[in-house]
């Protein structure tokens, strides 16, 4: 069995500005340390901090007055912040500087008046931290039908979640385009995606099975398996070298391998190993 990696695969930038963000803030603690939600969309990775005493909290009602607390890659919406603030706790902000644009974006779009349309998953904690820098005032639209139900209005403005797919924004943005005599569109998603994305896809057409590593609550790399998929190459979306089958590679010669953003190198190199050992 031949295995090729994508070009592009593995940890982004923000990513891992994030993991050394908080392994620091964690050298530095002289409390207890926290990070609000998982750090990463990375199971793997989550249980290693974990065990280095640095763990994930959805409510800080669970954390003591004094202790760090680090924002995760996604960030968080003012108010969250600002609740924080009030609860006097060291913040360490771990916010990926793409997330941060589209935050500050959307806000400014809010400001001068527009309908603000955010592209991508309503319940998706990044989105929902943009969402928050709008006053909550945005619309989310996760589709082409929802598109069709934005309401005429004098001047849209748009940002897209930072791992949406590029085809994807696209669609939805010609959609937008007459419902508004003004619209002002911001491309958000970040190049550490399109460059995932694009790769991913090269790949898919080279190849007789993909498998595509990371976390299944990880939205940028279900956004691969999704692509890969579409490509019409067999696609299988695990977070591990365990989740392998061999059934799955019966009568095929070449298998390509791409992973999420939150995906560490050992892992992609586990399973790559694992599909290369001996039947």
């Amino acid at each position: 069995m031949k295995v090729i990696l994508a070009e592009y695969a593995g940890f982004c930038f923000g990513v891992k500005r994030a993991i050394n963000t908080a392994q620091k803030a964690a050298a530095k603690a002289k409390g207890k340390i926290y990070t609000y939600g998982p750090l990463i969309h990375n199971p793997q990775v989550v249980q290693k901090f974990e065990k280095a005493g640095v763990h994930a909290v959805s409510n800080i009602k669970k954390v003591g007055k004094g202790a760090s607390l680090v924002i995760r890659t996604h960030g968080v919406p003012p108010e969250t912040e600002k609740e924080f603030a009030r609860k006097a706790l060291n913040i360490v902000d771990a916010t990926c500087p793409f997330v941060k644009k589209a935050q500050k974006l959307a806000a400014g779009l809010e400001h001068e008046g527009y309908q603000t349309v955010i592209i991508g998953e309503a319940h998706h904690p990044e989105v929902k931290g943009i969402l928050g820098y709008t006053g909550n005032k945005a619309v989310v639209i996760g589709s082409s039908a929802e598109a069709h139900k934005i309401k005429k209005c004098g001047k849209i403005g748009v940002v897209v979640q930072t791992t949406q797919s590029m085809d994807k924004f696209l669609k939805i943005v010609s959609l937008l385009m007459d419902k508004a005599p003004e619209i002002r569109v911001f491309n958000t998603i970040c190049d550490a995606t399109k460059k995932r994305q694009e790769s991913a896809l090269k790949l898919a057409g080279k190849v007789d099975i993909m498998i595509v590593v990371g976390g299944k609550n990880s939205a940028n790399t279900k956004h691969l398996a999704e692509l890969c998929e579409e490509r019409g190459v067999p696609t299988y979306h695990i977070e591990g070298a365990l989740e392998l089958k061999k059934s799955w590679f019966t009568g095929k010669k070449v298998a390509g391998v791409t992973a999420g953003a939150s995906t560490p190198d050992w892992i992609i190199k586990t399973v790559i190993k694992t599909i290369n050992a001996p039947a």
